[in-house]
């Protein structure tokens, strides 16, 4: 069987190319996303930065650890609590102190996320000056090269001359303020350094805890004493490249995921048409005496060879694309700039495994078909395939239908939001994609026949033998359709959900916001002072909000973090309209808490336990329930129950017969010394409308890349095949008359023809998935449009078009360069 594999794989190069160069580059692909998947799994622990040459750090503690069945689950606490003066003054008996205050600043022509620390803890890092000195007074500064020495800076806590400056240690940009004036413009201690023995430090915050920190009711609050590298907790944002990690390995995982199904598609759509069309050699071999069993075997050995070759070749192509890929995802900013790949080798093993379990799983049903032709198959001549439909792939095909639909039903009646999860979205397509290519057969010739009905009436035979010859050649039109329905179908079922809910998430903006005018803060938020005068301007009404969390812990077992905010309910309630399912916002208080539909509980009067954004263990009553929406509405508490949360936003009510012109004015100057912007209504709007997140956008992209890529292997491969098969019929029409730019315009017309039956059948699986998104959301309550992605349909078509043109018309044309009495003399 491997000889006459291998020689049928030498005489017959062309049928498996295409094959070969699809599963070569799925299993680099594969390779590519693997390595970086174990680079993300065996990142090196990082180690601190800010308190790199600290000894021992001691901070309030920033993590919320609620005791369930079995263990703990840990949140993470969105107002933690300052080291206190008490314990402050307890540990400098150890040995030397440094306070750590950190407070966002606003400079002119500074960066955006500036941060403020006293000079004293720059020491820690450690930053060095590179050139001035160090800060002597309440306005000097020395900041990380952003600003120059010498420069005089207006900040919103006053004018600075900028004194000296230290290397930009990439963590942070920071300006630096003697240890006094920082005092007074954040009196809280953050963090403490103690240089001292940790273990007398532990000891001193065990017993200084109780009085240093507040006792949660029923929990046991402590302090965090940092040394090694636990420091890097004390770090800004410590969990950003943790978070960073998960994102890229998600995003490979997708990668992955789809780069297999893909593979798996093309490969076996390749194989199928391969068998196909050798219908006659394998019916001469079964008049020469070869068993059924033999012609498998003979076409698992061509699959075998070619898996083996191809994942060889794929496992080298992704051993050079995985540094450039982890390159791009570093220089994009997606990955943390230190990622790398490490030295893992089980992802050359996982790929050239899948590689070749791809090929065999791709061959399987066209060897079980090649195995059944019949010795009389030999003495065929019929061009017209009279049975394109097996019973097993009707079957198949139309249990995956239905069962696409009942699932999609049955995430309708129990959980709608699920629909809305990247991770469903992404996946649920590849059902109906499925199920779609294997009753293609059914769909091809009705929609021949449809898009070809006015072509085949106009004047001329053209339009007429395109519509013949695609009707005719079932099996050649499914194998052409299927690789553009898949991208067409992936397309608009990704692109159309994120731009559907995008639309949703923007409707609920506008629906919710009631206000003439929304104030927004600058970073630090904006203090009592701002905020009366804002309150002060005439012909107003204001809500200031403040931004917060609470955690719920859910079935016993899940602590369940929700965004939250610190509202005055009778001014939310003039400023505001919430998606209220029952109950009402005038009903909050201190005592109660507005939630939504999602929470285990949501019944109006019922009781809840929380743990509020400082850790603080609270029972609240539900005064009212919201619907869940797109799962942006959060939860609302009023101030008492966010401490240490800081007014962000004020939404602005103007009164009965007041001009807004001028009230916009007063509060811009009211809000302007803090940092606020005055936007109207519509423009704030316009401004927070939901995009599509960078590193979502970039895993959508890296998906539709892969699949249009593999889209144009599998159609120059078919086509190519195809159209080589056909010389004979392309000599006789010539013979009929047809001139050389006749026979290529018909070559290319049927193309067209076959990319936009696949076009249709892809965007009939997109409007599916659409249709379940958009009754999903019907059901949330969110009243939205449908956005169908056009222009990214028709850019995905002309692409699947000019590449199908292309295979076919070249080798066409290479045909017709031969006399066509040879051509068609020749036998097959």
């Amino acid at each position: 069987m491997l000889t006459i594999a291998l020689r049928t794989a030498r005489a017959r190069w062309v049928t498996f190319v295409g094959s070969f160069v699809a599963l070569a580059l799925g299993v680099g692909l594969i390779t590519t996303m693997g390595l970086g998947l174990a680079a993300t799994l065996d990142a090196p622990q990082r180690l601190p930065e800010r308190f790199a040459q600290a000894p021992v750090v001691v901070k309030g503690d920033d993590v919320l650890r609620v005791p369930v069945p079995g263990g703990e689950r840990t949140g993470k606490l969105a107002h933690p609590g300052p080291v206190t003066p008490e314990l402050a003054r307890r540990l400098a008996s150890l040995g030397p102190t440094t306070e750590d205050r950190s407070f966002p600043v606003r400079a002119e022509g500074g960066p955006k996320d500036l941060v403020g620390h006293p000079w004293s803890v720059a020491a820690f890092a450690p930053y060095t000056l590179d050139t001035g000195r160090v800060p002597r007074s309440d306005d000097e500064v020395v900041t990380t090269g952003w600003a120059r020495t010498g420069a005089r800076i207006g900040t919103d806590h006053g004018p600075v001359t900028v004194v000296g400056t230290v290397a930009d240690r990439g963590f942070e940009d920071a300006v630096f303020w003697t240890d006094a004036r920082a005092a007074r413009l954040s009196p809280a201690i953050d963090q403490l350094v103690v240089v001292a023995d940790p273990t007398a430090v532990r000891d001193a915050v065990g017993d200084a805890v109780p009085d240093a920190v507040r006792a949660l009711p029923g929990e046991e609050s402590e302090v965090r004493v940092l040394t090694g590298r636990d420091r890097r907790h004390a770090d800004p944002d410590p969990e950003r490249e943790r978070e960073a990690l998960l994102t890229v390995n998600a995003l490979l995982g997708t990668a992955g995921g789809v780069t297999g199904f893909v593979s798996v598609f093309v490969v076996a759509s390749t194989f199928a048409f391969a068998v196909a069309r050798r219908r006659k050699e394998f019916a001469l071999l079964r008049t020469a005496g070869a068993t059924p069993g033999q012609i498998r075997r003979t076409v698992v050995a061509e699959a075998l060879l070619l898996g083996v070759a191809a994942s060889a070749t794929g496992c080298l192509l992704g051993a050079y694309g995985a540094p450039v890929f982890v390159s791009y995802l570093v220089d994009e900013g997606l990955a943390p700039r230190w990622f790398t790949l490490g030295d893992a080798t089980w992802p050359y093993h996982a790929a050239f495994w899948a590689g070749l379990l791809v090929a065999l799983a791709g061959v399987v049903a066209a060897s079980w078909r090649a195995g059944r032709v019949a010795p009389t198959e030999a003495l065929r001549e019929a061009a017209f395939e009279t049975r394109s439909m097996t019973p097993g792939r009707l079957l198949l095909g139309a249990a995956l239908l239905m069962a696409g639909l009942v699932t999609l039903a049955h995430a309708l009646l129990t959980d709608p939001s699920d629909l809305l999860h990247r991770k469903t979205y992404i996946s649920r397509p590849m059902l109906f994609i499925v199920a779609f290519a294997l009753l293609s057969p059914l769909l091809v010739r009705p929609l021949v026949r449809l898009i070809a009905w006015l072509p085949a009436r106009l004047p001329g035979a053209g339009g007429m033998l395109i519509r013949e010859n695609a009707a005719a050649g079932i099996r050649r039109t499914a194998a052409v359709a299927a690789p553009v329905l898949v991208t067409v179908a992936l397309a608009g079922s990704l692109l159309g959900t994120t731009a559907t809910l995008n639309e949703a998430k923007a409707a609920e903006i506008r629906q919710r916001t009631t206000a003439d005018h929304v104030i927004t803060a600058g970073p630090g938020g904006f203090d009592p002072a701002t905020i009366e005068r804002i309150r002060a301007v005439p012909g107003t009404e204001i809500s200031a909000t403040a931004a917060t969390a609470v955690h719920v812990r859910e079935e016993g077992t899940a602590l369940i973090r929700s965004d939250a905010r610190a509202v005055d309910p009778a001014a939310l309630a003039r400023t505001a309209r919430l998606p209220l399912t029952a109950g009402s916002v005038t009903d909050l208080d201190d005592d109660s808490v507005i939630v939504t539909e999602e929470w285990e509980r949501h019944t109006v009067g019922s009781t809840v336990e929380v743990w509020l954004g400082d850790g603080t263990r609270k029972t609240l009553r539900i005064a009212a329930v919201m619907s869940i929406g797109t799962g942006g509405n959060g939860a609302y508490v009023t101030p008492a129950n966010a401490p240490g949360a800081t007014v962000d936003r004020i939404d602005v009510r103007l009164a009965p017969g007041a001009d807004g012109r001028a009230v916009g004015a007063a509060l811009a100057e009211a809000a302007g010394p803090a940092g606020g912007r005055v936007l109207t209504a519509d423009r704030w709007t316009a401004e927070n409308r939901p995009g599509t997140r960078r590193t979502t956008r970039t895993g959508l992209l890296l998906v539709l890349g892969i699949a249009l890529l593999y889209t144009g292997i599998a159609l120059a491969g078919t086509l190519v095949m195809a159209t080589s098969d056909r010389a004979r019929d392309l000599a006789v029409l010539r013979l009929a008359g047809a001139t050389r730019g006749q026979v290529l315009r018909l070559v290319a017309g049927e193309c067209l023809l076959v990319v936009l039956v696949g076009a249709i059948a892809g965007t009939l699986v997109a409007a599916l998935n659409l249709a379940g998104v958009r009754a999903a959301l019907g059901l949330l309550h969110v009243r939205s449009g449908l956005v169908v992605p056009w222009d990214a349909l028709a850019a995905t078509f002309g692409a699947c078009a000019a590449v199908a043109v292309a295979a076919a018309v070249a080798p066409a044309a290479l045909c017709l360069r031969r006399g066509a009495v040879e051509r068609a003399g020749e036998r097959d």
